[in-house]
């Protein structure tokens, strides 16, 4: 499953607003079409918004026909602050951007021509490292899973949220590879339904035994004890380890920690944020009223309803039992664990 391509010069993108019903493609042929898929959510998951905003600044580098070395560096700034103001709260955006830009300042003494080619691979090594890590991931957090685990999982953190393995689920896949009888309970995580449509399509289409619950029934299913363990990923982590991930997330640490369950956040070192103390100062998005009074064509509520809509809460740090990183396994205290990891 690859919901990020960079085929001859078009950046293509499996449309999740349309799964499980349709399965089509966009293609994004400048970095303004990269913005709007962003967006929009066509394209969703911190790691896979960040491999695509990568290649949203090689279209905006490769748009460029001129000679003239200040207006195409002004023409990557002005498609980087673009990118940028897409979504604010995973920081995975505004690293892979960063990162670009430190690549084409870099490089500022080349032709302009080698700036676009040097691009183009800095890109395709951000999208490669994200399928290594995750593949890392997986076999680090299989540690943690028992065999015959039953796994409660919230929104989607599969292959169609990075480059095409998954964090949260590439842990659940590398378990379902090794043979240890998984099941996985998935959240539908609403408004978008996150977790009905694409984590419950995707765990069907690798035969890894899913059912899918309503958001509302997860403190019934800890309470009959049908949950092992919670791995879930994240949009940005505080240097204190508070977690950031999609709305309804905190509500399930809560319920992890009341009945005992591990909570494991499945994350790369790249959604971790340690310009912020904690996570208070992390941005939440708020998003689009209609997402939650309209599902489509059908009325879900009075059109004139005050609608508080946030795609993000916080899980504060001491609700969280590990974090599972591509360089191995942090485990409290977190904040020290977190920054001895960077310090490798």
């Amino acid at each position: 499953m690859q919901p990020v391509q960079w085929e001859d010069g078009v950046l293509v993108l499996l449309d999740q607003t349309l799964l499980p019903s349709r399965i089509e493609y966009c293609r994004c042929r400048n970095y303004l079409q990269v913005a709007e898929a962003i967006k929009t959510m066509k394209v969703r998951g911190a790691p896979a918004i960040g491999v695509s905003a990568a290649y949203g600044i090689v279209l905006a580098a490769f748009s460029y026909q001129g000679e003239d070395k200040a207006e195409f560096m002004r023409t990557l700034e002005k498609a980087r602050a673009v990118l940028a103001e897409t979504r604010p709260t995973a920081v995975n955006l505004f690293w892979a951007l960063e990162r670009m830009k430190g690549v084409w300042e870099e490089n500022s003494a080349s032709a302009i021509s080698e700036i676009k080619n040097i691009l183009a691979d800095e890109a395709k090594a951000i999208l490669d490292e994200d399928l290594q890590a995750n593949k890392r991931m997986g076999s680090f957090g299989n540690e943690l899973i028992p065999k015959g685990a039953s796994i409660l999982t919230h929104c989607n953190a599969g292959a169609l949220a990075t480059a095409g393995f998954g964090t949260a689920l590439g842990v659940i896949r590398t378990a379902h590879e090794a043979g240890k009888d998984i099941r996985v309970f998935a959240d539908e995580t609403r408004p978008l339904l996150q977790g009905a449509r694409l984590t419950a399509w995707e765990l069907l289409e690798d035969g890894i035994p899913v059912t899918l619950i309503a958001d509302n029934m997860a403190g019934s299913i800890f309470r009959q004890g049908k949950i092992d363990l919670v791995i879930v990923g994240a949009d940005r982590i505080a240097a204190n380890g508070d977690v950031a991930n999609k709305i309804g997330t905190y509500s399930v640490a809560v319920l992890a920690h009341y009945h005992h369950v591990p909570f494991y956040v499945a994350a790369p070192l790249s959604t971790f944020d340690l310009s912020l103390s904690t996570g208070q100062e992390i941005p939440i998005e708020e998003r689009d009223a209609e997402e939650m009074r309209r599902w489509g064509e059908y009325q879900l509520a009075p059109q004139n309803v005050p609608v508080y809509n946030p795609a993000f809460d916080v899980t504060p740090a001491d609700l969280v039992t590990a974090f599972i990183t591509e360089k191995g396994i942090i485990r409290p205290p977190l904040k020290a664990g977190i920054k001895s990891l960077f310090e490798l």
